[in-house]
């Protein structure tokens, strides 16, 4: 298992993912999930990839033989980022339909899942989620962020935190990467080194990447900040008013045995 997000704010896009494979607790080792797929000055281009690694890998060599290729059909080549959505979508039916038979037969699942954010030059930034399945999902304002692989942990901060209209790029890395933390806190099966990116809007250059290893002193600065953070704010929140009234009869209690509590 992995995880992997983007954000998409007015200022840009933010995308990273953790490096973590696991095959059972016996095969656990570390694979690139971001990739950068840009040409400056004409297009900024990144997948991220989660779930069944063969299936993963196999679609991204394909990927990257029809850029060698120079095939007439390829992510250089399409002229807008819902295109390109939409040839990875192809290319995802076409590996899980040539090895599902096989690999159902011992029941592996060929589930995977795709992030592909960035800008093509004339077109304004996107973010799309692409499924096993081929078809994808679009970004919005008032959907700006999407998660691929172990999302529910690194969850309830995007919720809090990311607003399309007024977090800054440097928030929405920030939040990026303690929704990470906060997932390899509940999940082992998601790990470092990190890879996180940061695209400015209609720059069509990438100028911000960074990889943040096991012990990286960012990463341990902002998890102990996070934490202590946390603690102290749970300690100022308000204590619970409790129903502490004796004279209600026991036969009144809801707790009691054999009580049916209505609201």
């Amino acid at each position: 298992m992995t995880y992997c997000l983007a954000i998409l704010t007015r200022a840009g896009l933010i995308m990273a993912a953790d490096s973590r494979t696991n095959a059972g607790v016996d095969f656990v080792s570390t694979a690139q999930k971001l990739f950068d797929f840009s040409i400056p000055g004409e297009r900024a281009i990144f997948i991220c990839n989660a779930g069944n690694l063969s299936m993963t890998q196999n679609i991204l060599m394909l990927v990257n033989r029809d850029l060698k290729t120079q095939a007439s059909i390829n992510i250089h080549t399409l002229p807008t980022l819902y295109d390109v959505a939409k040839y990875i979508g192809r290319l995802t039916r076409q590996v899980i339909e040539e090895n599902q038979e096989w690999l159902k037969k011992d029941g592996i699942s060929t589930s995977c899942s795709f992030l592909l954010g960035g800008q093509i030059k004339g077109e304004a930034p996107e973010l799309y989620m692409i499924y096993s399945q081929g078809n994808f999902l679009r970004a919005t304002k008032e959907t700006p962020y999407f998660q691929i692989g172990e999302i529910k942990y690194g969850k309830p901060i995007l919720d809090r935190v990311i607003n399309y209209e007024y977090t800054s790029l440097e928030e929405a890395a920030k939040c990026a990467l303690l929704s990470i933390d906060s997932t390899m806190k509940s999940n082992i099966s998601v790990g470092p080194p990190i890879n996180i990116v940061l695209y400015e809007s209609d720059s069509l250059v990438v100028s911000h990447r960074r990889k943040l290893s096991k012990g990286d002193p960012y990463l341990e600065n902002i998890r102990r900040s996070w934490e202590e953070s946390v603690k102290r704010s749970f300690k100022d929140l308000p204590g619970l008013s409790w129903d502490l009234d004796p004279s209600i009869p026991e036969a009144e209690n809801w707790l009691a045995p054999g009580s049916v509590y209505t609201n």
